[in-house]
């Protein structure tokens, strides 16, 4: 647990020292979902219907920004071989990897999401499914985004490429998280989609570090 806790500290001082790419993601997320009330108007009906869709959109692109510099620096610096010669198990330092990646991309949106749901007239009840529903979603993002960016590593036109790969695997937590909040707003419960959700997190809590570390072995080889 040493060793993941270092590698998550490691690379939280590392963005703390390029700022500017990690405020690209929150900004992205920030401007997209502003952009939408500002373009379609003051219609609350309408707002509230599409609300859970656009922040859901926002917050997966918002995350697939981060996702090409997962762990292209330390491939191109030689950070990466090291870690797959360490002591330590490889899988155990690209967990810690991927809990840096959501510390960055994810969990600010999550905080963030609430403020934004104000503008499309979402009430308090609705604003704490859609900020459950992005806590658990947001982590399956960085985890699912982490295979591909470990299956793209030092391929050229990686970034396109991973968008290909990455994006349809995004879809079921697209539905399940948007889906949650509009059950809620139609008086069914949010609890199934939640539950959908959740187990896909375990899931993916489960084989996303051993795949990941097992496409980044290929790429090293």
């Amino acid at each position: 647990m040493n060793a993941f806790l270092a590698t998550v500290r490691r690379d939280l001082l590392l963005a703390l020292r390029r700022k500017s790419e990690v405020l690209t993601a929150v900004f992205f997320f920030v401007i997209v979902t502003s952009l939408f009330p500002l373009g379609i108007g003051p219609e609350p009906v309408l707002l509230k219907k599409i609300a859970p869709g656009i922040l859901w959109v926002a917050a997966l692109l918002a995350t697939l920004l981060g996702l090409p510099r997962l762990f292209s620096a330390d491939h191109v610096d030689g950070t990466l071989e090291q870690m797959a010669l360490s002591p330590s198990p490889l899988g155990l330092l690209v967990a810690g990897k991927i809990l840096a990646h959501w510390l960055l991309c994810g969990l600010p949106l999550v905080l963030l999401a609430p403020i934004l749901g104000l503008q499309f007239d979402l009430d308090a009840s609705t604003l704490g499914i859609l900020t459950l529903a992005l806590l658990l979603g947001t982590p399956l993002l960085s985890l699912i985004g982490a295979i591909g960016a470990a299956l793209t590593l030092g391929v050229r036109g990686g970034g396109v490429l991973l968008a290909l790969l990455v994006l349809p695997l995004y879809i079921p937590a697209l539905i399940f998280g948007a889906g949650a909040v509009e059950a809620h707003s139609a008086g069914l419960g949010a609890g199934g989609h939640l539950s959908l959700l959740a187990a896909m997190l375990a899931l993916a809590g489960f084989f996303a570090p051993w795949a990941t570390t097992a496409a980044l072995r290929v790429a090293l080889e």
